[in-house]
């Protein structure tokens, strides 16, 4: 059966038979959870069951695990985080490898749930005016910093068989607002962006999957990256990215007119999933109503992408964990 061009989230903690019913429907491509969808991990690994059980088929299933502020799984039941930037800055030369144990150790939990896909890392680029939702998510202010640490993040995640997403490309870094409320606009040139904000970007275009920003580079079009063709055609074109492109939430009130309006807008511009959170299942419908099925190339990244879900490797996660404690 062909794949739904949506992620969708669900309401609570169990999935109701009106959620089942709907998602076996659509069959959506995947599932996202957050932290209402959180209590403990024998809670966790039945819904994740569930939601794969509902699309008869081993879909993947997303999560915000970043750490700080960003991270949906928290104590007592599982460990908290430093923000990615506190933990770089504290782990000092020993950096990459702190990240690279950082992650390791969050695929082992997530694995453990059912949970198979992490919304990070954070390739964008922290400033002096970077909004507060997103300077310490960052890495750092260079591009060479945080090329190295979300590379040495995604590997930990891919060794311990969770998919990494890269995020928010093109670059987020610049945005003075934040895109959960209002439509943030950069008014940087294409030369400065292409030699900062892109460039981490360009560097792991080989990862497999990537989520948009919501912002508008008036540079290079009136729309925001999300919904313009010409963003999109960057991203694949000058950045090099071929991996599975999904949008952020669509919902995101940088994000005008309704939901059928935007997610017509991002698959027209060249996304290949659109992304929902709230679990709302009215706006689902509609959503699912206009997106429609995966197209081909879609299709062929999603299975691309899917190929490198591999079991991890048997770890010693007390060692892990020492290590990591002597990084700081």
């Amino acid at each position: 059966m062909a794949q739904g061009a949506a992620i969708f989230g669900c309401e609570g903690l169990e999935l109701t038979p009106r959620e089942a019913a709907f998602f076996r429907e659509a069959n959506p491509w995947g599932f996202i959870l957050f932290a209402r969808n959180i209590d403990n991990p024998q809670q966790v690994a039945r819904l994740t069951s569930s939601l794969r059980e509902a699309v008869g088929r081993d879909a993947p299933v997303l999560i915000d695990q970043e750490g700080g502020r960003v991270q949906r799984m928290r104590a007592p039941h599982w460990r908290e985080w430093l923000p990615p930037l506190e933990q770089l800055t504290a782990a000092g030369d020993l950096g990459t490898r702190a990240l690279w144990l950082r992650y390791r150790i969050i695929a082992d939990e997530l694995r453990a749930v059912g949970i198979d896909v992490n919304c990070a890392p954070t390739c964008d680029i922290a400033g002096p005016l970077t909004h507060p939702f997103l300077q310490n998510r960052c890495f750092g202010t260079k591009p060479e910093v945080v090329i190295d640490a979300a590379r040495a993040s995604a590997e930990g995640l891919l060794a311990g068989g969770v998919l990494p997403i890269i995020k928010h490309i093109p670059g987020h870094g610049r945005a003075t607002a934040d895109s959960h409320k209002n439509l943030p606009v950069v008014e940087a040139t294409h030369a400065e962006l292409s030699a900062s904000d892109f460039a981490p970007f360009k560097a792991l275009a080989d990862l497999p999957m990537g989520m948009t920003a919501h912002i508008r580079f008036t540079a290079l079009d009136d729309a925001p990256a999300t919904q313009s063709a010409r963003m999109i055609g960057l991203i694949r074109d000058e950045i090099g990215f071929d991996g599975l492109l999904m949008t952020d939430d669509i919902s995101m009130e940088a994000l005008s007119g309704d939901l059928t309006s935007r997610t017509r807008a991002s698959l027209a511009a060249g996304c290949d999933l659109v992304l929902h959170c709230n679990g709302e299942l009215p706006e689902m419908e509609a959503i699912v109503a206009e997106a429609g099925q995966m197209g081909q190339a879609a299709q062929i990244r999603a299975d691309r992408a899917l190929a490198l879900r591999k079991p991890p490797e048997t770890i010693d996660i007390a060692a892990l964990e020492a290590e990591l404690g002597a990084c700081r």
